[in-house]
């Protein structure tokens, strides 16, 4: 992980990618069409000349909006330059065209897995790329981050942030952990409780009309699954396959109930 990220000068904004497709994204992106399409043999096949050509006229026809009748040879090359030259959003624009031309689940499960793992915003979601972090959320988080009055909770969310993005050994399990201990550092803060777990120092805040007893349980409800009760292991931490979707959604979610406590000081 680089040292700005460790040390919290890399915004999350910077680190889900909204606005930009950075160039490890947009070569796996590309990487999946070359997979999936380009090396295709049955597309490119002599035999089947016609998924190749009727591609690149349609291609040229409603996505370039440019003459049939002046399209260049070496269509890929033309395409690949286009692609790499794009900007963020027009990537998008791009994938959705293709993807929905050959309407592929393989490959659009794969687009998806690759947009995930990068960190991407965005994921392909009924011939779309729909948003999955909106700027209100990365808002959120980052004022949580800057936040110098509550330097635990800042740590607790800053090191949740570190095992998301480290793209080369995420650890989904342990940030989700570090969302939660984030809530519980606050809790203990508005109680005025220091040695009480997250159950307890809720209960001390709804006694002290701080929160509603519906908001209290829903939360503990989320931090069962996080937690170890009765010496069981809850669902959500025995599952092998939690994914950067669980993480980030911790993040936010912890994050959002933290501002929540925060304004009932």
């Amino acid at each position: 992980m680089k040292f700005s990220e460790r040390k919290g000068y890399k915004k999350f904004s910077d680190t889900i990618q909204t606005q930009e497709v950075n160039e490890t994204l947009k070569n796996l992106y590309w990487n999946a069409l070359h997979i999936f399409i380009w090396n295709d043999k049955v597309f490119f096949s002599p035999f089947s000349s016609n998924n190749y050509d009727n591609f690149f006229t349609f291609l040229w026809h409603s996505y370039y909006k440019k003459p049939v009748d002046n399209m260049p040879d070496f269509h890929l090359q033309i395409v690949r330059e286009y692609f790499f030259s794009t900007e963020w959003f027009e990537v998008y624009d791009f994938l959705e065209f293709v993807l929905n031309y050959f309407d592929n689940i393989e490959l659009n499960e794969f687009i998806n897995v690759v947009s995930e793992k990068e960190l991407s915003g965005y994921r392909f979601i009924n011939g779309i790329f729909t948003e999955v972090t909106n700027k209100q959320e990365i808002e959120m988080l980052e004022n949580a981050l800057t936040d110098a009055d509550f330097p635990n909770v800042k740590a607790h969310l800053q090191r949740a942030l570190e095992l998301l993005s480290d793209r080369k050994n995420p650890d989904y399990r342990n940030s989700i952990k570090e969302s939660v201990s984030a809530v519980e550092s606050i809790a203990k803060e508005i109680a005025q409780t220091p040695k009480a777990e997250l159950g307890d120092a809720l209960k001390e805040i709804e006694k002290q009309g701080k929160l509603h007893g519906a908001m209290k349980k829903a939360f503990l409800n989320l931090y069962g699954y996080t937690s170890d009760a009765n010496g069981i292991r809850h669902a959500l931490m025995e599952e092998p396959n939690l994914t950067a979707d669980d993480a980030k959604f911790f993040l936010l979610t912890c994050t959002s109930f933290i501002n929540y406590l925060k304004a009932k000081m």
